[in-house]
């Protein structure tokens, strides 16, 4: 199956439905450069796009993006709309549940300018996750704030298992996020989903109810210079420190 196929997969997976055209490659990389954030208070439709793959590039939760639109499901968009990145006056925003004191201290979320959309801080803990690091090795790249890296990276070897760091089912399979190399997205609840990318052999395909600590791939270098595991985990969209919730090494 094609790249394009099985992230259109994704996103029916996800809630969605693709937009009107073909289906390109996303501008999408780990370390930003590629990644259409939402510097601008909005964006222009493009063949291909999907609500999912546009908030996913944006850093936004998909349902978010919807209200903020009035877009109802099966959130069908059409290249040439203008989408609103941010909420307006009169649409409510979700707020999260609050955060109870975490074991470990995580410095407060950079506050939004006006052109960017409302940001919360997630909650230090994740109610009945238990996170755990999905594989073995040195930490090569930190996560950043200023969204320079969306995740870290752990060096190894190919062939180094990588496992499910929570359980969840997979939501993306497949190599059509450019940047990402062989990428694998689980969701774990209405709020969290995690991402393992540069994989080499995958054991997953989208829909798989997965396990903590199941093996889900292999390490590999696909999409970039060496065999790595980049990890990122999301909350509602926004990329946040998987260091906040792994446990202390």
């Amino acid at each position: 199956m094609k790249s394009w196929q099985k992230l259109a997969g994704a996103v029916i997976l996800a809630g969605v439905v693709p937009a009107c055209g073909t289906f390109p490659l996303p501008p999408v990389s780990e370390q930003g450069k590629g990644v259409r954030q939402p510097a601008s208070a909005y964006y222009v439709v493009r063949a291909g796009d999907t609500l999912f793959s546009i908030a996913w590039e944006s850093g936004l939760d998909y349902q978010d993006v919807a209200r903020w639109n009035n877009i109802s499901p099966p959130y069908l968009i059409r290249p040439g709309e203008r989408l609103r990145l941010y909420p307006s006056s009169d649409v409510a925003v979700t707020h999260p549940p609050p955060a109870t004191p975490a074991a470990r201290t995580r410095p407060p979320p950079a506050k939004p300018d006006s052109s960017s959309p409302a940001r919360h801080a997630p909650p230090a803990t994740t109610g009945q996750l238990n996170w755990m690091w999905p594989t073995q090795g040195d930490l090569l790249d930190r996560f950043s704030a200023n969204g320079s890296n969306k995740g870290i990276d752990i060096g190894g070897s190919k062939g180094q298992p990588i496992l499910a760091a929570e359980a969840g089912h997979v939501v993306y399979q497949g190599s059509g996020l450019r940047g990402y190399g062989q990428l694998i997205i689980i969701k774990h609840n209405a709020d969290f989903l995690s991402a393992y990318a540069h994989c080499d052999k995958i054991y997953v395909k989208e829909g798989n109810v997965i396990k903590r600590g199941q093996k889900i791939a292999d390490m590999g270098s696909s999409g970039t210079d060496r065999a790595k595991l980049h990890f990122e985990v999301r909350y509602r969209g926004a990329p946040v420190d998987p260091q906040a919730y792994l446990p202390r090494k």
